[in-house]
């Protein structure tokens, strides 16, 4: 008589970070991978990636908070949150993503008595400014790290100033490079048509922030465009109206108006604007993680210039698969510009060729899930 065996029941993952879109923009690949062997929670708040997400597999619970907010008293509603809904979901390990989920998702996660581990994507505008609340999130992240089982960073610069400013046990860190590329996603368009204007075409594509560097692209534009006339400057992206940093609909209508750029709105699927671009710019004046729109670039085939600072240069060797130019300059910035557009279709195409090959070997999302694997079978509970 055959009887049949109750199915094991799946370990639970958690995913916690600051959009759905984020989740889904930076992460499918991975929880595709993680779906095959685990239930997979996502906990952040909803936006329309929130049913892609559902779509895919995933549980999803929305949670509000926002993640540039100094109101310490919506801070702490976000940790007795996440607490509240560690303690009903009883994931088996969480991972934290961004500021706020990796302080109080982490201090929640050991208040419940359960794993996590802090992914440091980057540390944006707040570590550029020394200020109280510089002082403030140091302080939060001495903390909140100690609970942590690991904390992950995307950049050897990111840790090294933990470490330096002892807000992380040097023995729980892992460098990952970056969050992966999957490169059978992002393949360049072989016999490439020729683009219907002949104009040299730069792109760039990023959120709509001042400190991506969104008004030293439009300024270095600006200086071109009094040089050249066929030339074209593409700009995709979304706004984040309530973000300190971020550039306005008024300010993209006015650079439209005058001829400079032209704003081809968000894009969910970046490939076909890649596909027609001559040029890759991302001028970003703060630290970066591992920027993601520089991968995707790279892994297309198109040569990038970009700034010389905190993960951009990670991803660009100069004169290898592209330039690389000082932070903040927009006239050194046209003038990297000017050059890409005199080298030959041929030298260019050679740039992107090395930028392909450099993220297939260093940043191509295998090795990523590699990482995962390891951490959760080394944080596996024991039997």
């Amino acid at each position: 008589m055959i009887v049949n065996q109750p199915e094991l029941k799946k370990r639970k993952i958690a995913l916690v970070a600051n959009s759905t879109w984020s989740v889904y923009n930076f992460r499918i690949d991975l929880i595709r991978h993680l779906l095959l062997h685990f239930d997979v929670l996502i906990i952040a708040p909803k936006d329309e990636f929130a049913s892609e997400l559902t779509k895919a597999g995933c549980f999803y619970l929305d949670i509000h908070f926002n993640n540039r907010s100094e109101n310490p008293l919506l801070d702490y509603a976000l940790y007795k949150a996440l607490k509240k809904i560690y303690q009903a979901e009883r994931p088996d390990i969480i991972f934290h993503y961004v500021i706020k989920p990796n302080i109080y998702g982490s201090l929640a996660a050991s208040s419940c008595g359960i794993q996590s581990v802090a992914v440091i994507t980057g540390l944006g505008y707040t570590f550029d400014r020394r200020n109280w609340l510089n002082r403030v999130v140091s302080f939060l992240y001495r903390k909140a790290l100690k609970k942590a089982g690991e904390v992950w960073f995307l950049n050897e610069e990111d840790a090294n100033l933990f470490t330096e400013r002892k807000l992380v046990d040097a023995r729980k860190i892992k460098i990952l490079p970056g969050e992966g590329i999957n490169t059978s996603y992002f393949f360049p368009q072989s016999n490439k048509p020729v683009a219907r204007s002949k104009a040299f075409q730069f792109l760039m594509s990023t959120r709509l922030l001042k400190s991506k560097g969104v008004g030293i692209y439009v300024e270095a534009a600006r200086i071109l465009k009094n040089k050249y006339r066929e030339v074209r400057f593409e700009l995709i992206g979304f706004f984040e109206k309530n973000h300190p940093d971020s550039i306005t609909e008024s300010e993209i209508r006015f650079w439209q108006k005058k001829g400079i750029i032209h704003y081809g709105g968000f894009a969910r699927d970046v490939r076909p604007f890649l596909r027609q671009a001559d040029c890759f710019v991302f001028p970003s004046f703060y630290h970066e993680g591992i920027p993601r729109c520089l991968l995707e670039a790279a892994a297309m085939e198109v040569p990038i210039i970009t700034s010389l600072n905190t993960g951009c240069k990670e991803v660009v060797q100069e004169g290898v698969n592209g330039f690389l130019c000082a932070p903040n300059n927009a006239v050194e910035l046209a003038a990297r510009m000017e050059e890409m557009m005199r080298l030959s279709t041929d030298q260019r195409a050679e740039l992107g060729r090395n930028g392909r090959e450099l993220v297939s070997g260093k940043f191509n999302i295998e090795k990523i899930l590699t990482e995962y694997d390891n951490t959760l079978e080394s944080l596996k509970p024991k039997a």
